[in-house]
């Protein structure tokens, strides 16, 4: 199991993103938004995954970048849960919605809880 997080997973098309939030569908599962769409494009193979913290939400930037180091982390370590079930790649945005700040347990959790509710809402699609 590849639990790296890479450079070429990383979401960083500003077209994508725009595409993104203008057509993605989303689930939540508190503290965590995610966005997502099926990558169309032929030339990339790989979930593009990025992560955002609002702002408005958490003033400080050391809060937003320590929320998103926790972020990433989760994901990297969990990622099977939504690699490992689909032949298509999709372009994945977690956002966090919550005021306070988080352990890596608790956003461990949400992550999982996330992915497991996104597993959900493709496998109805199907």
């Amino acid at each position: 199991m590849d639990e790296s997080f890479g450079k070429e997973e990383k979401l960083k098309s500003k077209k994508l993103i725009d595409i993104l939030f203008q057509e993605g569908k989303s689930v939540k599962k508190y503290p965590l938004k995610l966005i997502y769409l099926p990558i169309t494009n032929t030339e990339i193979k790989n979930f593009k995954t990025g992560v955002s913290v609002p702002k408005k939400l958490v003033k400080t930037a050391v809060g937003r970048n320590r929320i998103k180091r926790l972020m990433r982390e989760a994901f990297r370590k969990n990622k099977y849960l939504v690699t490992s079930n689909f032949t298509q790649p999709y372009a994945l945005m977690f956002i966090y919605i919550s005021r306070e700040e988080i352990s890596l347990e608790d956003l461990n959790k949400a992550m999982i809880k996330v992915m497991e509710k996104f597993n959900e809402a493709q496998n109805k699609i199907s």
